[in-house]
């Protein structure tokens, strides 16, 4: 069992430190550059012009890695799914904004159709595979299961809010250096210990996506050799919510994505707050992790102290699941 932890995040690991010194000239090349809002955090300027798009790196490290192993662990190909899925749809989005400098890539409504279509195919996907992917493990219950034909028919619509949520929640986290990478790796590293605890059959690829992001960090810690982009943002938000699904753990994605929840809610406060009162702010600037940056906090602190809470939480879900 420890083999099929070890060697897809080695493997992952290898493949992604391999392939970042190739695809990041590669990217400058084509000139694959982020883009700093003038009205944004003043310190981010210098980091126009650094390679986006290097979710391209996450996405074939996990794909080419979990190859190996979706004969023996079948489980894997709708989180897969969802990683690629997701992926496809952010790339698209990175390609419409940075190579055809289409200022808004994907339209709003273009971008919710995709995740839309993507989310369905994964519900039908596993209502037909294996529809107990749609109960609910109760954290802190001592393993009490939420199950039957009711409980599968109400989990749809929240499943619709859940993944779309949570993808969404991660690419509003993708806002500084290495700031979703370090969320996202001990999220991977929780849902690894969580399939081997349960038995859930999708560690390899949990462990191919730990492994692929710590490969990443290497380029993407402050200062950013490289960003993930949407392409890496939403493939990742997929892989969370589809690794929770499988594993009958939607209720634990409020618990170890706490990150991701505030960041979307910080948006959402900010926006109905600005239009309620006529242009006033209720943070200096939204998602979340910018307001602490302008209320004197360092990109490096931010990034550290939402990735230690982060490992918290995910050690207290840990203890949830039988708890």
């Amino acid at each position: 069992m420890s083999q099929d932890v070890l060697i897809p995040l080695f493997a992952a690991f290898i493949i992604s430190v391999a392939l970042s010194p190739f695809v990041i000239p590669f990217l400058q090349k084509l000139k694959i550059g982020q883009t700093e809002r003038e009205e944004g955090v003043k310190s981010h300027l210098k980091k126009a012009g650094t390679p986006t798009m290097g979710g391209l790196i996450i996405l074939i490290s996990i794909a080419v890695t979990s190859l190996f192993y979706i004969g023996r662990f079948p489980r894997m190909v709708p989180v897969l799914f969802l990683v690629l899925g997701f992926g496809i749809i952010g790339l698209l989005d990175d390609y419409l904004k940075v190579v055809l400098r289409r200022s808004d890539g994907l339209y709003p409504k273009q971008k919710m159709l995709g995740q839309l279509i993507v989310t369905t195919i994964f519900i039908v996907y596993v209502w037909n595979m294996d529809s107990s992917c749609l109960e609910f493990l109760i954290p802190f219950s001592g393993g009490t299961v939420l199950s039957g034909d009711t409980v599968r028919i109400i989990a749809v619509p929240i499943a619709y809010l859940a993944i779309i949520g949570t993808v969404n929640g991660v690419n509003f986290t993708d806002g500084l250096d290495g700031l979703a990478t370090g969320v996202t790796t001990m999220v991977a590293v929780f849902f690894t210990l969580a399939s081997l605890v349960l038995g859930g059959g999708i560690e390899p690829l949990t462990a191919a996506v730990t492994g692929a992001l710590l490969g990443f960090l290497l380029f993407n810690v402050y200062p950013a050799k490289v960003f993930m982009g949407d392409t890496g943002s939403l493939a990742l938000g997929g892989f969370v919510a589809g690794a929770a699904y499988v594993m009958k753990m939607p209720l634990f994605i409020p618990i170890v994505g706490l990150i991701y929840f505030v960041e979307v809610l910080s948006v959402m406060i900010q926006v109905t707050y600005f239009k309620k009162t006529g242009g006033k702010r209720f943070f200096k600037m939204a998602p979340i992790h910018h307001h602490f940056e302008l209320c004197g906090w360092s990109e490096t602190r931010v990034v550290t102290v939402f990735t230690v809470l982060t490992a918290f939480l995910c050690l207290l879900a840990l203890v949830g699941i039988n708890g």
